[in-house]
């Protein structure tokens, strides 16, 4: 493997990163939001008012887009380790 199979390689991992956890981490970002402009203008400040809605969204998140991310984490192992036999064949 030369430097830009490499680079590639490493541009396919981060963008499965992102692919798999940037809905979880936006649906919990705005969940936090909407729970605290709540808690701001009805003064209710307790900290773990927020646990039991991001619990929930991001449980219902999993279950919607989970078939996706199984999908998209299983055809990236599957290239993966095929480049791994290529490579380990040189």
């Amino acid at each position: 493997m030369d430097d830009i199979e490499v680079a590639a390689s490493l541009r396919e991992t981060l963008w499965i990163v992102l692919k798999l956890g940037g809905p979880l981490l936006v649906a919990a970002l705005a969940v936090g939001l909407v729970v605290s402009l709540i808690q701001a203008v009805t003064q209710i400040n307790e900290a773990t008012l927020v646990f039991l809605p991001k619990l929930l969204v991001l449980g219902g998140a999993l279950a919607l887009l989970g078939p996706f991310m199984a999908s998209s984490l299983a055809d990236y192992t599957h290239v993966l380790m095929d480049r791994l036999i290529v490579v380990g064949g040189q």
